[in-house]
């Protein structure tokens, strides 16, 4: 009976605190996606917008105004798929040679590896490593420096570390090299750990538009959050030249920022729930009975 009081009591506690935890973020990000559809009027009135008094596609007309939109968003699609593709996989290919410990060098590499993890060269000895690769309003210049991330190798080389000696030991025996052993057997049994990496790599690739700030100058290569921002920018620029400063040209504005927020944010929102069947554990129970 007490046992019984205990669980009921942590069941209640925990439930609300969850509710509440979820209360707290989707209050907010309501107010955000309903504001995006408000009116200026409806904005000039101030306060928590629970629903609209006038609806209104403005701020999204305003923001798909520019015929290049289409182009950044593909730039946007392109480099993040490209990069979440080609980091994951370099990770892994890494990952799993430092997993072994026949290999020669191997604690200096890792040593190496962690230095990078604190200590960097400093944005402009970056700037002028990619300047003398040629990566200067490239598309590669999103792709090539973002390749490896140790933090990520060493998830991974933990990751392959746990895979059951046996079944590499099989697959050697049965005449299968270590390519078709890294690529049929520990990419398999790594996908959890690898499509966690996709995630927190392709939220990254998508939010990034320093990278372009700094290293590209052809709008043609530029993606779609630099795109936003300048849309933003333009906003603001148009709102400080009025004389005056009207209230309607000021809460245009911030429908504009808040739509591109909606805009930048929803294609990894429907990502998510895609990728979240990777995320549990215990993938590899049963591969192996010893």
């Amino acid at each position: 009976m007490r046992r019984d009081w205990d669980s009921r009591l942590f069941d209640t506690f925990n439930i609300t605190l969850l509710m509440l935890f979820m209360v707290v973020i989707l209050v907010p990000l309501w107010n955000v996606v309903i504001s995006s559809f408000s009116s200026s009027r409806a904005l000039a009135e101030g306060g928590f917008i629970f629903w609209p008094s006038e609806l209104s596609l403005e701020n999204y007309r305003a923001v798909f105004r520019d015929d290049s939109i289409g182009q950044s968003f593909f730039i946007s699609v392109a480099k993040t798929v490209i990069g979440v593709v080609t980091h994951v996989f370099f990770c892994a290919m890494v990952g799993y040679g430092l997993s072994k410990s026949n290999v020669r060098g191997r604690k200096f590499y890792v040593t190496m590896g962690v230095i990078t993890m604190f200590f960097s060269g400093g944005m402009i000895p970056t700037y002028l490593l990619i300047k003398s690769l040629g990566l200067l309003n490239s598309f590669w210049v999103y792709i090539i420096p973002a390749l490896l991330s140790f933090y990520d190798v060493i998830i991974l080389m933990n990751f392959f570390r746990n895979v059951p000696g046996s079944l590499e030991e099989s697959a050697k025996i049965d005449g299968a090299g270590d390519w078709r052993v890294f690529l049929s057997i520990f990419i398999p049994l790594s996908m959890p750990a690898m499509a966690t990496i996709a995630m927190f790599n392709g939220v990254s690739q998508w939010n990034d538009f320093m990278t372009t700030k700094l290293y590209v100058t052809n709008e043609a290569l530029y993606p779609l959050q630099m795109k936003l921002y300048e849309i933003i920018v333009q906003s603001q620029t148009q709102s400080m030249q009025n004389i005056g400063g009207s209230v309607v040209i000021e809460t245009a504005t911030k429908g504009v920022q808040l739509a591109t927020i909606v805009i930048t944010t929803l294609p990894i929102v429907v990502i998510y729930p895609l990728l979240q069947r990777y995320f549990i554990s215990g993938m590899m129970l049963g591969a192996v009975k010893e």
